[in-house]
């Protein structure tokens, strides 16, 4: 598997840092090595920043990327886990203080991680993540009207596998705390889809934390909600997952 790896430039901290799975969307897109707002906040902040290329991303030729069809909700579930555990065996940061934060796809697979991989962590943000994939076959735009046939599979058939790959059927597998971000104009994924994922985490007994940006889309438009997140998304991993203070 491919990725970005970013360090702080902090000398003597080799494996003390806590680390930040970036998860990117699509899911059939790729991290670049730009630069990036959210990545920089958190590199100056202290943290170790893990951007997987799972199974599917684009840039490392067209097998590499179509290696996700029919597969998508397990793929690159196994290979974000495969990730912290590389990172774990490299020293690159202290896994005993993981993070996962994606949007769109790339919160869907960060939310199956948690569920699956419960034992690797700590925390997760999502941001406008996919929750339900029969929901998001019925009512997502015409653009990615027939993107799951491919990625998931046709329907009725595979309507099982559709419910075993969505986080709203693996919600009382979590037990990290989840913070959940949401657009009301969102027209690819209903924001009504991490409401309902956030009551079954409530319900399994899971700290939720649940923020909805009236008018905001599928990500954000406006100045104020993006700072709004950021300060939101730092808050909420400084509670749960920086039990020791950065220095």
């Amino acid at each position: 598997m491919h990725g970005l790896l970013w360090r702080p430039g902090l000398t003597g901290t080799r494996g003390t840092r806590p680390l930040l799975v970036m998860v990117h969307g699509g899911p059939t897109s790729q991290a670049l090595a730009d630069w990036n707002a959210r990545v920089q906040l958190f590199v100056q902040r202290g943290w170790t920043v893990l951007q997987p290329q799972y199974r599917g991303s684009t840039g490392y030729g067209r097998a590499y990327t179509q290696s996700l069809a029919g597969r998508w909700g397990e793929r690159d579930v196994a290979d974000v886990a495969a990730g912290i555990r590389q990172a774990e065996k490299e020293g690159w940061a202290d896994t005993s203080r993981v993070a996962l934060m994606g949007g769109s796809a790339g919160g869907m697979t960060v939310l199956l991680v948690a569920a699956q991989h419960p034992d690797l962590v700590h925390a997760v943000v999502a941001l406008y993540p996919v929750c339900d994939l029969i929901d998001l076959a019925a009512t997502t735009h015409r653009l990615e009207s027939g993107y799951t046939v491919r990625l998931v599979g046709p329907l009725p058939a595979a309507a099982e596998t559709y419910r075993d790959r969505s986080p709203l059927s693996r919600a009382t597998e979590i037990r990290a705390p989840v913070l959940l971000l949401h657009g009301t104009a969102d027209n690819t994924v209903p924001v009504a889809q991490s409401e309902e994922v956030a009551a079954a985490l409530r319900a399994s007994g899971v700290t939720v934390e649940r923020h909805v940006y009236d008018g905001e889309g599928h990500g954000w438009g406006r100045a104020g909600t993006i700072a709004d997140e950021a300060d939101r998304v730092d808050a909420f991993l400084s509670r749960w997952v920086l039990p020791r203070e950065l220095s």
